[in-house]
């Protein structure tokens, strides 16, 4: 069967590049393009392509939005991400989206078609980049939990108290409030006072 295709990218010269790479090959047909996520969902809805080459950072609606809306709509479609970006604030969010794979640009001809075809069928598709920085990511030890005396002092530096303040509140020295300070920023991988309560909100120690 031939997979029918859409291109998703805000780069006319990547978009008739990738055009012409699947035109030439009998396996595929590109029946459609767009500039953004936008005009990529609303072509999916009218085209139906089996699979949708989507591109994320792009202006107006990016890929992560349009991905999530093609999945609200219960599009049969299967979306393979195909991007320079590797960071895990893009491949982590594109996935929970719901995109079947996630490829970067660099890869190969040949490798790209075969992901094609796999996304096709329904099949996970990930650069072996980004394996690897998933794997990474599951093998990294789990951060230890704070104490309860760690959690009370993050607490008093969420709302602005001083050291000084800190330990005449706790009973303890000053000296101690920062020990726990010290383990408490190894804890939440912080450098300072401010990236510890932004760790304690995002890591949900802390509640606003």
């Amino acid at each position: 069967m031939v997979i029918t295709l859409l291109i998703v990218d805000d780069h006319p010269v990547v978009r008739d590049g990738l055009r012409g790479m699947f035109g030439a090959d009998p396996r595929f047909e590109v029946l459609g393009e767009a500039a953004d996520g936008a005009e990529a969902v609303t072509a999916a809805e009218r085209l139906r392509p089996d699979v949708v080459l989507m591109d994320l950072r792009m202006p107006r609606t990016d890929g992560v939005t349009a991905i999530r809306e093609l999945a609200r709509r219960g599009l049969p479609t299967r979306v393979l991400v195909l991007t320079t970006y590797d960071t895990d604030s893009d491949v982590v969010p594109a996935l929970e989206a719901g995109a079947t794979g996630y490829l970067l640009k660099d890869t190969p001809r040949e490798e790209l078609f075969h992901a094609v075809e796999a996304a096709a069928q329904g099949r996970p598709v990930l650069s072996p980049a980004i394996t690897a920085r998933l794997i990474g990511q599951v093998r990294r030890p789990a951060p230890a939990a704070l104490s309860a005396r760690e959690l009370e002092i993050l607490e008093l530096i969420a709302k602005g108290t001083t050291n000084r303040e800190a330990a005449r509140q706790l009973f303890i020295s000053e000296a101690t409030v920062k020990t726990h300070l010290l383990h408490l920023y190894a804890k939440l991988q912080a450098t300072d006072r401010a990236s510890a309560v932004a760790a304690g909100f995002s890591q949900g120690y802390l509640t606003p």
